[in-house]
């Protein structure tokens, strides 16, 4: 509204339809502009006094006069409407937009929860498997052993499930931290190596720490274990115990045995899924507790000792192996 006589003649050239759109666009966003309200009062006053002057002499021309005023207003609201209509769309639409933004990226996200995919892995008597995990843990999984676990960790944890014995290197990521599930217990850390042994037949279970600090979560009871620790949990009677250790974790990794206490029972499911022989008891109580560490022993050589230690015969025929008293 610089020029007050230019945009006198916006207004004369707006009632008379001889306008152009470019003239129509300044003068409703002049309208619109609070700054120019002054102005437009003197506009419209100056216009009134011009009218006033003129002095219609007949009431043909006054009719024509209140029908330019009509016309004036009509256009005026029905630009405005035009605007309003023009804002509330680009509002809407900045909205939609905004909607389809975080729409779409709950609607991926949920993409990606409903095309996770569970990989699983497993191991036979005698066998031993390397494992690369999809945030680059190394997972070295014993005989007879199984994990399931996602073909991408998306959450806010990194959960996988066991049922047997592995050795964990795990990749640090203290966002997201590294939860294995076992029947009896899980076991939580955000970057270190460590041995869960967890087979769901054996009365002990355990986890033997290598570096870092690990935590135990049991049904009733919370613990943490570091390196060169390693907690014992009895699934019987639900007792459970924790001992510092200095020897190698995981030796079964190069073919080793280490029973510590350890019950019959479990040394003979241990000599089974590593050497792939059946084990039998002869009728008779065996509550005997079994130690030693072997190292690439032959099953022979194995049986030969704990009949020297424990005083528990065996018989053997073929991979079928009869323990007595």
């Amino acid at each position: 509204m610089k020029n007050t006589e230019n945009n006198k003649k916006l207004f004369h050239r707006y009632l008379d339809d001889l306008y152009t759109t470019e003239e129509a666009n300044q003068l409703l966003n002049d309208l619109l502009n609070p700054n120019n309200y002054k102005l437009l009062n003197k506009l419209s006053l100056d216009i009134w006094n011009e009218a006033a002057t003129q002095q219609p002499l007949t009431a043909l021309e006054r009719e024509q006069y209140k029908r330019e005023a009509r016309q004036l207003l009509k256009h005026i609201e029905h630009k405005k409407r035009i605007w309003s209509h023009r804002i509330a769309a680009v509002v809407a639409s900045t909205v939609a937009i905004i909607c389809l933004i975080t729409g779409g990226f709950h609607y991926l996200k949920h993409l990606n929860e409903q095309q996770i995919i569970y990989l699983e892995a497993s191991t036979s008597y005698g066998e031993r498997k390397q494992i690369l995990l999809p945030d680059g843990t190394q997972l070295t999984l014993n005989s007879c052993s199984h994990i399931r676990y996602p073909n991408s960790f998306i959450e806010n944890e990194r959960r996988i499930e066991l049922e047997g014995e592995g050795y964990f290197q795990v990749h640090r990521n203290e966002e997201q931290p590294f939860i294995i599930n076992t029947r009896h217990f899980d076991v939580r850390v955000l970057g270190t190596s460590f041995d869960v042994k967890a087979y769901s037949s054996d009365e002990i279970v355990s986890v033997e720490v290598e570096s870092g600090k690990v935590q135990v979560d049991l049904p009733e009871a919370m613990m943490r274990i570091q390196a060169k620790e390693q907690v014992f949990i009895n699934t019987v009677s639900g007792e459970y115990s924790k001992h510092r250790d200095e020897h190698p974790v995981a030796i079964w990794k190069k073919g080793g045995l280490r029973f510590n206490s350890t019950p019959i029972r479990d040394v003979a499911k241990e000599l089974e899924r590593m050497y792939n022989c059946r084990i039998t008891f002869d009728e008779g109580q065996f509550n005997n507790l079994i130690s030693g560490e072997h190292d690439n022993k032959s099953l022979e050589s194995v049986l030969q000792s704990i009949e020297y230690t424990s005083g528990i015969r065996y018989k053997k025929d073929g991979n079928r192996i009869l323990l007595h008293k």
